[in-house]
């Protein structure tokens, strides 16, 4: 059966802040321009929001540049920051330090990131906008060099490889420019990269691992606004790592923990660091008597301005977080993914008219002159300076923010991959971590309950391992099987098969967080997408 096809001026993959944005300022200046552009967005979850999952603080700065009358359009940001609060946590004390500048939020919103993508994606579809949820992009096309779409992929392919009923080929969408916005580690991204060099003569990118919880907590202990990061227990001095606590309006607080994935110890299990978190005097008081309500994970780019790879080539963009545009001091990227799909829009407008997909040079130029630029460039220094641990981090934090501003004439650098950085299990001391009490803490399986995920038992696995038999003959022995403790919703399980170990792929657990592409210490795990509409069902994420 041959796949349809649908042509477009452009073509958007992701519908996130980036993706959105980027749809709506092409079509705001489109109609300045008095011209009709064919504009569509893809969304890999079953609806826009599906799979959004952030802290999340917003910054507006560039939600007021876009859609400038915001406050009454219903947007859901309700909950204006009222107060910060800086803490470190050593095992049974907590010790509140000043607040860096970068993490000050006065003017800042706290938000449900997948709630304002839903709303963004309401302002897109007002303008004459296409938007598809449900269609997973797993294919690149393109004409000689130069990239003209994507292909969606096929549905109703059972395990075996096999059509069910229910089958239907993928659909190609091309158009003159395809801007990829598909988050941190796009999997159309990390293709692009490789086939056009993007990342040649930058540094490797690094990534955090963010594991979140919604929370329904009395009145009483509810203070609207406040904002808590924590730094410090349960992670040791050399873990790069800490909370969050956002107290969202209806009683509901956000609350999560962010690990480095530059961890060294094997035997390190974020999830596990986030559940003891929970039980510490400072922060039980707050869930004691509260409800759980939801769970996910996700990771995060934390390579900064050094990082960032080259954002344009013959027939694209990368737009976001997959461009790794997350400032780590201020804990915030949604205000700068969204400029970035602003600026793509500005930037491309006058290539539509020409033939062929030309490359958008344009757009790095504008990145560089907006402020985007400036901020990461302040920031530079902080994350790898968090490589030398937590005290000499703190204290080099501490020199650039308030003598240098950001401005010191020297640049740190990220000189190994977050896989590479593992070390060998027998090097470390092995991490045993407490029972769960069922009211703070919780067993992953009840965890990933909460995910809401929707995944048909039937499809073909979409973690794919490029050697099957490495998991056993080298992560085993050498590494103690890490994929069993960084994965955040119990994908891996080594099993006993006939008397031998054998890696178990529980795929349908996957919460899309692509900690096992980044962390794998052989890079033997490649993640792909699965069918359309497949993984997490978040809603309030």
């Amino acid at each position: 059966m041959a796949r349809e096809s649908m042509d477009f001026d452009v073509l958007i993959v992701g519908a996130g802040p980036a993706g959105l944005s980027a749809a709506i300022r092409l079509a705001q200046v489109a109609q300045q321009a008095h011209k009709t552009l064919q504009i569509a967005v893809l969304e890999k979850g079953s609806e826009v929001g599906a799979h959004i999952l952030s802290g999340a603080v917003l910054e507006p700065r560039a939600l007021n540049e876009l859609i400038p009358d915001w406050r009454n359009l219903d947007a859901p940001i309700h909950t204006p920051a009222t107060r910060d609060e800086f803490v470190l946590l050593t095992e049974k004390k907590s010790f509140r330090l000043p607040t860096p500048p970068p993490m000050k939020n006065h003017g800042n919103y706290l938000i449900s990131l997948g709630l304002l993508c839903r709303w963004l994606a309401r302002q897109a579809e007002n303008q004459g906008i296409h938007i598809f949820p449900g269609f997973a992009a797993t294919e690149i096309l393109y004409e000689g060099n130069a990239v003209c779409g994507v292909a969606t992929g096929d549905k109703g392919v059972k395990k075996n490889g096999e059509h069910s009923a229910l089958y239907q080929p993928g659909i190609e969408l091309r158009a003159k420019q395809t801007f990829f916005a598909e988050g941190c580690r796009g999997y159309l991204t990390q293709q692009l990269f490789e086939r056009f060099s993007l990342r040649q003569g930058v540094d490797p990118q690094t990534y955090g691992l963010g594991i979140k919880e919604l929370w329904e907590v009395p009145e009483a202990v509810h203070r609207a606004g406040a904002v808590l990061h924590t730094i410090g227990w349960p992670l040791d001095a050399k873990t790069y790592g800490g909370s969050f606590v956002y107290h969202l309006e209806n009683r509901k607080v956000a609350l999560g923990f962010v690990v480095g994935l530059d961890y060294e110890n094997p035997y390190l299990n974020p999830y596990e660091e986030f559940q003891r978190f929970k039980t510490h005097p400072a922060i039980a008081p707050l869930l004691k008597d509260g409800k759980r309500l939801a769970y996910g994970a996700r990771t995060l780019n934390e390579g900064g301005f050094q990082s960032i790879p080259k954002l344009s080539f013959p027939g694209g963009l990368i737009l976001g977080c997959g461009a790794g545009f997350l400032n780590v001091p201020k804990i915030k990227g949604i205000h700068n993914a969204m400029k970035s799909g602003m600026i793509a829009a500005e930037a491309v407008l006058p290539l539509l008219e020409q033939a062929g997909s030309q490359e958008c040079l344009e757009y790095r130029r504008q990145c560089e002159t907006s402020w985007i630029w400036k901020e990461l460039y302040q920031a530079r220094n902080i994350r790898p300076a968090l490589r030398w641990g937590l005290w000499p981090g703190l204290a080099y934090s501490a020199l650039d923010a308030y003598l240098f501003r950001g401005h010191a004439p020297w640049t740190l650098h990220h000189t190994i991959t977050d896989s590479g950085s593992l070390k060998k299990a027998a090097a470390c001391r092995k991490l045993v971590y407490p029972k769960h009490d069922g009211h703070l803490s919780f067993d992953l399986p009840a965890s990933v309950y909460l995910a809401n995920i929707e995944h048909p038992e039937d499809q073909p696995c979409h973690l794919l391992l490029k050697n099957a038999t490495v998991p056993v003959q080298v992560n085993l022995p050498e590494y103690a099987a890490p994929e069993t403790r960084y994965c955040p919703a119990g994908v891996y399980e080594m099993i006993d098969h006939g008397g031998q170990p054998q890696l178990q792929i529980n795929s349908p657990n996957c919460v899309h967080c692509k900690a096992c592409d980044i962390k794998d210490p052989t890079q033997n795990i490649v993640w792909t997408p699965p069918e359309g509409g497949s993984g997490p069902q978040y809603e309030m994420m």
